[in-house]
């Protein structure tokens, strides 16, 4: 049983990426499940070359960091040949419909004159990666989960048309992670898709320097309660109780009958963030301080991932009349 995940460099690795995802996949993964940085899924919007290349260099290195086997880690983009090869396959079985009906192409072309291709596409590049890896699950979100069907639908069609190569993939919901909320503005989910400063304000990032995180967490957007209390209907307070809860293995309401103020409730937070993330942010930096170390781990993963999917495209390019 393969399960596949990935996640997109828009942006630099926050603690919501970690406690939703990254922990899990770290903690409970097996040998057989795949991990991947999908850098080219950054592209299809405008962006900076030099800025991607570096966040996904950072993402490769904290998913190995947090304890993820570098046997199961790889780039998207190391399998450029593989990918649009398999890519082109499966788009002259897609059919215009099906990607058109794509909810997030729908939404974010919606009103856009200068919307790329790649907005439309990008689901039939979402399956090549599925499938080239023979991925037998998929944990996803409800954004992603049409995608997902996508992959189902173009996998039963090619086999039903050339023939079996491909396995039909099922997406599958993950566990309930921590919700995570902006420390700033608990009323939007922390996210690592930043564009200002005044943005990151409530963004606790992982690779962020102890004092920062502090920093970040002892402005945090509270309420005018006096009490320390979980209520989910307190955004603020909820939020902080939260990730304290997801950094100790306890519940918001266990936690909140520890503290008698705000102030020590961030102090607590913020000490429990900072010793969490500190051996993460320590042996990630070792790695992006030894771009050759980094370089053979990438180079390994990239050579395993497609060896992994090598026969599944000779069959694919075969069966379709291309290819020897």
């Amino acid at each position: 049983m393969t399960r596949l995940s990935g996640i997109t460099p828009s942006g630099r690795v926050q603690l919501g990426n970690y406690l939703g995802a990254i922990q899990r996949w770290a903690s409970q993964g097996t040998a057989e499940d795949l991990y991947f940085v999908s850098d080219l899924h950054a592209m299809t919007t405008t962006h900076n070359p030099a800025m991607l290349r570096a966040l996904t260099g950072e993402q490769l290195a904290v998913l190995i960091a947090a304890g993820i086997s570098a046997e199961s880690v790889f780039v998207q983009s190391d399998l450029t040949r593989e990918l649009g090869a398999l890519s082109w396959v499966l788009e002259c079985t897609c059919t215009f419909g099906e990607a058109a009906r794509m909810v997030q192409f729908k939404e974010k072309a919606k009103g856009r004159d200068g919307a790329r291709l790649s907005l439309l596409t990008y689901p039939v590049l979402m399956a090549a990666d599925i499938l080239l890896q023979g991925a037998d699950e998929i944990p996803v979100g409800e954004d992603q989960r049409q995608h997902v069907e996508l992959a189902r639908t173009l996998a039963k069609r090619f086999n039903a048309t050339y023939g079996e190569v491909f396995t039909v993939p099922s997406a599958v919901l993950p566990p309930a992670g921590a919700r995570v909320r902006d420390l700033a503005d608990p009323t939007r989910k922390m996210s690592k898709s930043t564009r200002s400063t005044s943005d990151t304000a409530g963004v606790v990032f992982v690779l962020d320097e102890p004092e920062l995180v502090r920093r970040k967490i002892r402005r945090a957007a509270t309420d005018g309660e006096p009490s320390v209390a979980y209520d989910p209907a307190r955004p603020g307070p909820a939020n902080l109780l939260e990730i304290l809860a997801a950094c100790t293995g306890s519940t918001p309401g266990e936690v909140a009958e520890g503290y008698g103020s705000y102030g020590a409730l961030k102090e607590g937070v913020a000490e429990a963030v900072v010793e969490m993330l500190r051996p993460i942010r320590l042996r990630a930096g070792e790695l992006l301080d030894d771009p050759a170390e980094l370089e053979r781990v990438r180079k390994a993963g990239a050579a395993r991932a497609a060896e992994r999917g090598e026969h599944r495209l000779r069959s694919a390019l075969r069966l379709v009349g291309t290819g020897h």
